[in-house]
């Protein structure tokens, strides 16, 4: 018995109908694309960085496998931002090359487009794992509250909001993440797991920017999740926390002939309401 059809469904050459061939050029010749920025995020620490349209970046994991917990934001409107949920339902609850990451309504367009991903070839594991997930989000202090009674504030979520204060923004403009290079998935009982990472040294994931990004990246205080966060076999996990890379890449001009930074949504109607509406 085959699997039920994805819901989400377009006709070609729609919105879902991604040009591949423009990607794979851009990740293909890497050689004419200029590293402007190279940053290192330290364990247990955050980061925010803003990316030009038309640029690509790559989150790298230098010396072996650690989560990254990454956020993102149209740059000039904070209100823009990754819909972790709706991407679930677009593309996949695990991406790769060629997906998209969606932002929030009254926009719904992308944000920006994986072109390479060096896990592509993990594919599905035994237990049914799978890499760069969308289906949970970043640790917080106020669930492992919840769980182990104790306070710890270098959780993602708090990473995250030290790293976008500079930009003016606060917890609340924190939001569900993809979470780069953690494999998981859902069991027999239908719950979230999660598995060690199976990133190597130099494993990298490379977006192109769509807009104009603020982009934010945790290093998960959790490392590579080889160890239990939670539970009665839980212990600090500091031993495999390794550092990420980001890098800002900006390609040759030739290479973006043909593209332009996608509109917002077209819906215009009222909702249904009557009178003045507020844009």
């Amino acid at each position: 018995m085959g699997s039920p059809e994805a819901a989400y469904r377009v006709g070609e050459g729609g919105v879902l109908d991604v040009d591949t061939a423009f990607y794979d050029r851009l990740a293909a010749r890497s050689d004419d694309q200029e590293v402007v920025e190279h940053l290192v995020l330290p364990i247990r620490s955050g980061l925010a960085w803003e990316v030009p349209a038309g640029h690509l970046f790559r989150i790298i994991a230098p010396e072996g496998p650690q989560v990254g917990d990454l956020n993102l934001w149209n740059r000039h409107d904070p209100r823009e931002r990754l819909w972790a949920s709706r991407t679930r339902q677009l593309q996949s609850a695990h991406v790769s090359r060629h997906d998209r990451l969606w932002s929030t309504l009254p926009r719904l367009r992308p944000l920006a487009t994986i072109t390479a991903d060096s896990l592509e070839d993990y594919g599905t594991d035994a237990d049914g794992g799978r890499v760069h997930d969308l289906l949970g989000t970043r640790c917080d202090p106020y669930v492992n509250r919840i769980l182990t009674g104790e306070d710890f504030d270098l959780h993602c979520h708090s990473n995250l909001t030290r790293a976008v204060l500079p930009y003016g923004l606060t917890e609340f403009d924190v939001h569900d993440v993809l979470n780069v290079f953690q494999c998981t998935g859902l069991n027999n009982e239908d719950r979230y797991f999660m598995k060690a990472s199976p990133a190597r040294p130099g494993d990298f994931l490379e977006f192109f920017a769509e807009q104009d990004l603020l982009c934010a990246l945790s290093t998960c205080p959790g490392g590579d999740l080889s160890v239990p966060l939670w539970g009665p076999d839980a212990r600090d996990p500091i031993d495999v926390c390794r550092p990420l890379a980001v890098e800002i890449r900006r390609p040759s001009p030739d290479l973006l002939q043909g593209w332009s930074p996608p509109e917002p949504a077209a819906y215009k109607g009222a909702h249904g309401l009557r009178g003045p509406v507020q844009g």
